[in-house]
């Protein structure tokens, strides 16, 4: 019953935030208040599996750029991952990847009646790669991820699952009509949302 009164806590505190969106002139604040708002991105790889090798591959995976509310997160988006899985395979010969997540995924555009594709609906493409963090990162990185997602703690230890981030080298942001903007990372870790 706790863990359902915080999860809905939470949530509350997501659709709050999702209420006060950036302006779509302050694309790096988009950019950090995009990722913070949700809770799963669709990652891109280089497929290294039989019959697809070389070509692009997209799956869905639970991510956490820190605990839910109004301080905006670190920025940093955090994976639980495992060897077991075919996208993680792929990273193991090649660690670039592309990660996209959308407010697609949150009330807003609902509530507003945006399609996924409208530009009104903002999305971000981060360009990066894939790395398992270090022992030093992994406590930032398990609060992250399992307060968004406490299901993970209780996923099978025999899967030798893993916390690993998305190392962010290049940002797009579309937020509004005119095409993508460029956000460096620079720009990116500088702004809280």
């Amino acid at each position: 019953m706790a863990r359902l009164l915080l999860l809905c806590a939470a949530s509350g505190l997501l659709l709050a935030a999702v209420a006060a969106i950036p302006p779509p002139e302050e694309a790096a604040r988009m950019a950090r208040f995009v990722l913070h708002s949700c809770d799963w991105g669709a990652l891109a790889t280089l497929s290294a599996q039989e019959g697809l090798r070389g070509r692009p591959f997209a799956n869905i995976f639970s991510l956490s750029d820190g605990p839910p509310g109004p301080r905006g997160g670190s920025g940093v988006p955090y994976l639980y991952l495992t060897d077991m899985e075919i996208s993680v395979q792929d990273l193991e010969v090649n660690s670039n990847a592309s990660l996209t997540v959308s407010l697609a995924q949150t009330p807003y555009c609902r509530k507003h009646r945006y399609d996924p594709q409208n530009p009104l609906c903002a999305h971000i493409i981060f360009v990066g790669s894939i790395v398992k963090v270090n022992d030093s990162e992994a406590d930032l990185a398990k609060k992250a991820l399992f307060s968004r997602h406490p299901e993970m703690e209780s996923w099978p230890k025999d899967h030798n699952w893993f916390f690993a981030k998305f190392n962010i080298t290049n940002i797009w942001v579309l937020d509004y009509f005119g095409g993508l903007k460029i956000v460096t990372p620079e720009e990116y870790y500088s702004v809280k949302p």
